[in-house]
């Protein structure tokens, strides 16, 4: 098999979508028909012979010190094979960060598969039944008998910081991020503005909870791990960093995937238990997890205060931004380290020019459920808080919101764009291309701005509270360093493409073969691909960050290149042709411009060299190749929403009437599945804005454990989102032009609802917090009604 690897440096724009013959088409998935026919295999869907079931027994007690776990009724029960504490895996390491760098200053705050000594949120794993029917498990894990003596409870990370256990104080670590001269910024300053800024606790609630299922062969010493999603090859490296395990012996295996949104496909406690259970065993352990687990227990986010100042001059140019952030973490530290306070300080600026920036991040242990990524993180945040600051100028300095934002934003000819960061270690962010002002115009004119707003003029004469809102952002997808792809065409003139990308549910299998195909010149649908499969391919870098399409798809495209150079050295030599007047159409080679000449089938030439064929002189017998592509650089998307609502008097309750998302992707792989990418993220983003939320007692007990409680928005919540995707900037940066898709939907979801009810309510400034539910929104119209 061919080998090869391109690493990026500064490529030519490619052809637009037209000249294309699949790339940038909105042609059908090829993924859809095992899952609209009923075959879809999902983790509940796996099953091995003799397997057992493992049950969690989770903590009561927000906070406590563990006195005693008494299993003795459960492990009489008939089918229990055995009752697990953290006595039982005492050498077992603290679930791991995915990256070292990730670790410094952190390790301590990790968390153990099963609670040692103390319990820190409700839901905390405290012992784990194995049983012959799951059934069995569950009821032998009610019988387990816990003590714990009960210890402060902690529920808010804006109190000051204090002993959180013995030893460990409630303030994991403070981060900072800065450049510029920020005390002169503020010391010339016209007008500085301050706010205090929350977003609401909440997460990616997928179709399907998380599973896992553990399969041990002592005859090869070979351990499986079934049911993962998003990252298989990393949280392989993970465990078997944790377990001393070599690669080689450890396999993860990827099935069907019910929605992930960040946080499905982590490492969880649970992965690791049915991995060790397995070998002990000696038997397949299987764990699924029921839906008041997953809002307990799967990784929450968001939760952050925002102390925000900005300073301007007097045409609301900015000078500086300043941000202290105490940012909830809830009870552990997980495999995400603090990527999110991290991004949140590193995209605050967004799409706007800032002399000078400040920003420092209290990471705080509170009695909660852990706190980690969830679509678009950081940015989701940091664009609410940035959104809420040009409002604030805006309406300070009588200015037209739209027009702050118009004078601050980066223009074309200052990209490249560098913010390069004070602190050693904080990478730089360069965005490579874009016209952000264009972007701007075109969603004005496509949402007929100026004319929505003199109807809603005569709306609010008629007594409506409607109003419009906008929000700017940037995104940044396809962080490498590396990926990589095999592919392989087969004597029927099939093409099989392996990857270490993950699918989950984004259209991931059609969209790398769009690229394959659009490489190689066959039919896409011709085109089989493997994924999330890590015995099958050493490297991958999964499905997170908005970096599949990017990553994944370079290295997919560098892969077909080299199929399709060799298969044209092979076919210049057997159609006596020079390999320049050649071309690939339909998986056929042939002549440039001659359809009636010579030719021969990718399928042909597979078989042509197939090994002992004397064609191949000291070549490898297949048509394939494994290919690498390598970038030092990070991409950037950027877009607009913009929304209007309508708020209730009587109720307080938001109708979101319209929403747009503009949004320019570099290159389109496939229209339709970015625009499902986009559409899908809004609703996720409406949801935090205005419903969505985890909300906890004094005493941390957990208070929208049911989704009857946790409230999602529905088909009637939802306006027909409105799409313009544009392809005015592809990336430098990409051999494709490429950017990503997956979180520029909900990226400025929060913000842009903020905006537009402060217009709608006629009161500037008054949106501080998310959700903006119909409660507060109630409490905003009665202050008002009284003053």
């Amino acid at each position: 098999m061919t080998q090869g690897a391109a690493t990026d440096d500064h490529y030519p724009s490619p052809p637009p979508s037209s000249a294309r013959r699949v790339l940038g088409h909105a042609v059908t998935r090829i993924e859809d028909l095992p899952l609209v026919t009923g075959y879809g295999r999902y983790a509940g869907d796996i099953n091995f012979a003799h397997q057992l079931h493992m049950r969690i027994v989770r903590s009561n007690k927000a906070h406590g010190k563990i006195i005693s776990i008494d299993a003795s009724a459960a492990t009489k029960m008939p089918g229990v094979v055995a009752v697990w504490t953290n006595d039982d895996i005492a050498d077992l390491s603290p679930i791991d960060f995915r990256a070292d760098k990730n670790a410094t200053g952190i390790r301590e705050f990790r968390q153990p598969a099963l609670a040692n000594t103390y319990v820190r949120y409700i839901g905390d794993p405290v012992a784990a039944v194995f049983a012959e029917d799951p059934y069995v498990a569950e009821d032998a894990a009610e019988q387990v008998v816990l003590e714990i003596e009960e210890l402060p409870v902690v529920v808010s990370a804006s109190d000051p910081p204090g002993e959180f256990e013995p030893g460990r104080s409630s303030e994991a670590i403070v981060l900072h991020h800065s450049f510029g001269d920020i005390d002169a910024a503020f010391r010339n300053a016209h007008a500085v503005i301050e706010l205090d800024l929350k977003t609401g606790r909440h997460s990616g609630v997928p179709l399907e909870t998380r599973g896992a299922i553990g399969v041990y062969d002592a005859a090869k010493d070979l351990l499986e791990l079934h049911g993962a999603a998003k990252i298989p090859h990393r949280n392989r490296e993970t465990l078997c960093r944790m377990l001393n395990r070599g690669p080689s012996s450890l396999h993860v295996h990827e099935s069907h995937v019910g929605g992930g949104f960040g946080i499905r496909g982590e490492l969880y406690p649970e992965d690791l238990l049915v991995l060790v259970a397995a070998m002990r065993f000696k038997r397949p352990v299987k764990w699924i997890e029921d839906r008041h687990e997953h809002l307990m227990c799967a990784n929450q986010g968001r939760e952050q205060r925002h102390l925000a100042r900005i300073a301007v001059d007097k045409d609301g140019r900015i000078l500086g931004i300043e941000d202290e952030i105490f940012h909830d973490q809830g009870a552990y530290i997980r495999t995400h380290g603090v990527n999110v306070p991290n991004r949140t300080m590193c995209m605050m600026t967004g799409a706007y020019h800032v002399p000078a920036y400040w920003a420092k991040a209290r990471v705080r242990l509170t009695n909660k459920t852990p706190a980690a990524t969830y679509r678009a993180p950081g940015r989701y945040e940091s664009t609410f808080v940035r959104s809420r600051l040009m409002d604030a100028v805006a309406a300070k300095l009588g200015l037209d919101p739209v027009e702050v934002r118009r004078r601050n934003l980066i223009t074309a000819d200052q990209l490249p764009y560098v913010i390069a960061f004070n602190e050693p270690g904080v990478e730089e962010l360069e965005f490579d291309s874009g016209d952000y002002p264009a972007l701007l115009e075109k969603a004005l004119k496509a949402f007929r701005w100026d004319e929505l707003q003199a109807d809603m003029k005569h709306r609010r004469a008629a007594g409506e509270l409607v109003g419009a809102g906008i929000a700017i952002f940037m995104e940044e997808s396809g962080r490498g360093p590396s990926d990589n792809a095999k592919i392989k065409v087969d004597p029927d003139g099939a093409v099989e493409l392996i990857t270490g990308g993950a699918s989950l549910g984004q259209g991931f299998e059609t969209s790398m073969a769009q690229i394959c195909a659009e490489a190689l010149g066959v039919d896409y649908r011709r085109v089989r691909v493997i994924h999330g499969q890590t015995d099958l391919i050493d490297h991958g870098i999964g499905a997170h960050a908005a970096r599949a399409t990017v990553l994944t798809g370079g290295a997919v495209h560098v892969t077909a290149t080299m199929v399709r150079a060799k298969a044209i050295e092979f076919a210049a030599e057997l159609l006596q042709t020079p390999a320049a007047e050649l071309d690939i159409v339909d998986g056929t080679v042939m002549r440039r411009g001659d359809e009636g000449g010579p030719s021969i089938s990718l399928g042909d030439i597979a078989k042509r060299i197939a090994p002992g064929s004397k064609l191949l002189r000291g070549r490898d017998p297949q048509l394939a190749a494994h290919g690498w592509y390598n970038t030092d650089h990070t991409v950037f998307p950027y877009g607009v929403h913009l929304a209007v609502v309508r708020v209730d008097r009587e109720t307080g309750k938001i109708a979101v009437e319209r929403f747009m998302v503009a949004y320019d992707v570099g290159r389109a792989v496939n229209p339709l599945l970015i625009e499902g990418q986009l559409v899908g993220g809004c609703v996720q983003g409406l949801g935090g804005a205005l419903s969505e939320e985890f909300v906890y007692d004094e005493t941390g007990e957990p208070l929208s454990a049911t989704l009857a409680d946790y409230l999602m928005p529905t088909l009637h919540e939802v306006p027909d989102v409105e799409v313009l995707l544009t392809e005015d900037a592809p990336s430098p940066h990409h051999p494709l032009g490429l950017k990503g898709a997956g979180e520029g939907g909900i990226n400025g979801a929060g913000g842009v609802i903020a905006s537009a009810i402060d217009d709608a309510l006629g009161m500037p400034g008054a949106i501080t917090r998310l959700p903006v539910t119909p409660q507060r929104v109630r409490e905003l119209l009665r202050k008002t009604a009284q003053q």
